[in-house]
């Protein structure tokens, strides 16, 4: 029944959602549409046309090139870092560990999601890889074992990322100059969007909490998940298991321009390190971003490969994952460049505010944003266009609580306004929710593990139903 349900989610979001590009098109057409309709009060037909396409070219498509290059490098430093001759060898160590589905399934859950934690990219890769080799061993040693199920334990790092290290909405939030990235002009203009330290959101109570429960529950759903049954096993097909996963890394250079060569990356990378603990000094690690995140994966990746010829070519391999945050973000920045200077952001932001509370608002977004994400599934971009509603929404809200506090002349309770930290923690939640159902990113894991989107996401969708349940419980409760 589960699977069941599952395979019959997955065949209508093939067949209704499609292509994400084609998506960006049609949301580019869509807001222009829209703004023309509903915005650009005062002007023309012929003054807001122009006035949009100016919009759209300038600073519209151009607007995200240092997001979209900040994105790319975290997914390729953490795949390059999974790839390395060292993780790969922990892997293979850990594959002999479990004896039965279940216990597999809880393994590979628990290292998908601690490494997700750290790096997105390093989750996927390593929960991919595990999931591959486990299934392996326990076919090698005669272990029946659900296969599909494996692999959709899996892809739960996608399921925390964005509560984690490399979660594009929370550290994009901790500068001014990162927040200038991603706020539209005409906002900024209008308000102020603080900058929000980690402390307010990867590292806070409701933050630690909501991982913490994710980590527990996740891992015993697999277990429960897990058939009891010989006969309902699906074993690692044996075509995946004559096809060796590539593992083409130069762990012992030879030669002497290749021992210089790892000496100098040996030591780049040291710096880059050394370098980040200096910064973690001087601001605190509340003030983290995302350049030096990817310094720190940069820099641990060339330590572990040590030849950088492994590391360029774990790179190589890496970039091709980036065609879509590539081609689809400048399409993304003209979307909400348009939004912003039609007055449709205002519009959609004050309609948001004027339906909820400081209560139902984070939930409202937390929903709204598993929603977009299965048309965007990009995080970064994501963010990029729905951060700024949320932004806006909050302080809409926010604004009609004081002044009902003024009209009746009482003092207004902090407790009683949006906190923006939850409202940025809202669309994390929502993004990494739905990459449970949305095949986009999956697509690495599919082609290490040989396996089909159908075979796991009934297991994915029932995981993100009872996540799903308990973030809107943390988002209620804190």
């Amino acid at each position: 029944m589960i699977s069941g349900l599952g395979m019959l989610i997955s065949r209508s979001i093939g067949r209704l959602v499609p292509d994400p590009f084609v998506i960006a098109l049609a949301l580019t057409i869509l807001t222009a549409i829209l703004s023309l309709v509903f915005g650009f009060e005062g002007l023309s037909r012929s003054e807001a046309v122009d006035k949009l396409l100016d919009q759209w070219w300038s600073p519209g498509l151009w607007a995200f090139l240092k997001f979209s290059m900040q994105m790319c490098l975290i997914l390729v430093t953490g795949y390059a870092l999974a790839d390395s001759h060292m993780v790969r060898r922990a892997i293979n160590g850990l594959s002999n560990l479990p004896g039965s589905t279940g216990g597999a399934a809880v393994l590979i859950s628990l290292c998908a999601m601690l490494t997700g934690l750290l790096n997105w990219g390093l989750g996927l890769i390593v929960g991919a890889l595990l999931a591959r080799r486990v299934g392996e061993s326990l076919e090698q040693r005669g272990i029946p074992a659900h296969y599909p199920l494996l692999c959709a334990a899996g892809y739960t790092g996608l399921l925390v990322w964005h509560g984690g290290l490399s979660g594009s909405a929370p550290i994009k939030m901790t500068k001014a100059d990162e927040v200038a990235d991603i706020m539209p002009q005409e906002l900024l203009q209008k308000m102020e969007i603080p900058v929000i330290p980690l402390q307010e959101t990867l590292l806070s109570n409701l933050n630690i909490i909501t991982n913490l429960g994710l980590l527990l529950l996740v891992p015993v759903a697999l277990l429960l998940l897990a058939p009891r049954r010989t006969d309902k096993v699906s074993p690692i097909p044996a075509s995946v298991t004559s096809q060796p996963v590539e593992d083409d890394q130069d762990e012992n250079p030879g030669g002497t321009s290749q021992l210089v060569a790892a000496a100098i990356s040996l030591l780049v990378g040291a710096a880059l390190i050394c370098g980040m603990i200096v910064y973690l000094a001087e601001v605190g690690f509340g003030r983290i971003g995302p350049n030096e995140i990817i310094a720190t994966m940069l820099g641990l990746g060339m330590i572990l490969h040590v030849s950088p010829h492994s590391y360029l070519r774990s790179i190589e391999k890496a970039a091709r994952g980036c065609a879509g945050i590539i081609l689809q973000f400048p399409f993304y920045a003209g979307i909400m460049a348009m939004m912003a200077g039609s007055g449709l952001l205002a519009m959609i932001s004050g309609f948001a505010s004027s339906q909820t509370s400081a209560t139902t608002l984070p939930l409202f977004t937390f929903l709204s944003a598993g929603l977009v994400n299965l048309f965007v599934p990009s995080g970064g971009g994501q963010w990029g266009i729905q951060g700024p509603i949320a932004m806006e929404a909050a302080a809409h809200l926010n604004s009609q609580i004081e002044a009902a506090a003024a009209a009746s002349g009482t003092a207004v309770d902090p407790d009683e306004l949006v906190q923006n930290s939850r409202m940025v923690m809202a669309v994390a939640y929502g993004d990494e929710l739905t990459n449970m159902l949305q095949p986009f990113w999956a697509l690495p894991l599919l082609a290490i593990t040989g396996i089909k989107a159908r075979d796991m996401v009934g297991y994915t969708a029932m995981i993100m139903v009872l996540a799903g349940l308990w973030m809107a419980a943390c988002l209620a409760w804190f």
